[in-house]
């Protein structure tokens, strides 16, 4: 009985760590010090965010009206994200105040319940006025769990809707995971990356 526990045991350790890989290459991808410093590494993922923009609207009619009449908008291009009960995810985004770049953030999360799997994918958060941008620009803004994404999937039509000013839609990029849930989501906001 002993022996079938331990390998219950190290059977869930390894499973765990397998699920949090994505979420560990997406850290090693975006090396904090590496990135903040490196203006290849900024240029790529303001490109990154150009194409999961057009990506986004090319899914969803409705997110090229919501680009153009929300007042902001984050879009995180690659969030890893990995699970085993405890999950967690992460990944850079580029801030765009009324079209134009201002700056860039850096999503954390970390999840407890019953969730299992591991996957990667597009984030964008819609902010419909200047007061919910500030509540993201000031460093302690988290998306609650009152808070839904929309999930843009190939052939689906969802509707995307504004709740306490942001909207939130993510698109899967690859992996499988049984639920995906933005609440508790945490934000870093800098105007540049060296002034992080």
């Amino acid at each position: 009985m002993k022996i079938k526990n331990r390998l219950v045991s190290v059977f869930v350790i390894v499973f765990l760590f397998s699920g949090l890989g994505v979420l560990a290459q997406n850290d090693e991808d975006w090396d904090e010090k590496e990135t903040y410093d490196n203006s290849n590494k900024r240029a790529e993922l303001i490109e990154d965010a150009k194409e999961s923009r057009s990506i986004f609207k090319d899914k969803n009619d409705e997110l090229e009206d919501l680009f153009q009449s929300a007042y902001a908008y984050a879009i995180f291009p690659n969030v890893g994200s990995g699970a085993y009960i405890l999950g967690g995810a992460a990944g850079n985004g580029v801030v765009y105040e009324q079209g134009e770049l201002v700056g860039f953030a850096e999503l954390r999360q970390i999840d407890i319940g019953l969730q299992i799997g591991g996957q990667a994918f597009r984030q964008v958060i819609l902010f419909k006025n200047q007061a919910a941008l500030n509540d993201f620009k000031s460093g302690d803004f988290e998306i609650g769990g009152n808070i839904s994404a929309v999930v843009i999937e190939q052939g689906e039509a969802r509707s995307i809707r504004f709740q306490d000013g942001i909207a939130v839609a993510t698109m899967p990029k690859a992996g499988a995971m049984v639920e995906l849930s933005v609440g508790g989501q945490k934000f870093e906001y800098a105007d540049d990356w060296k002034n992080k």
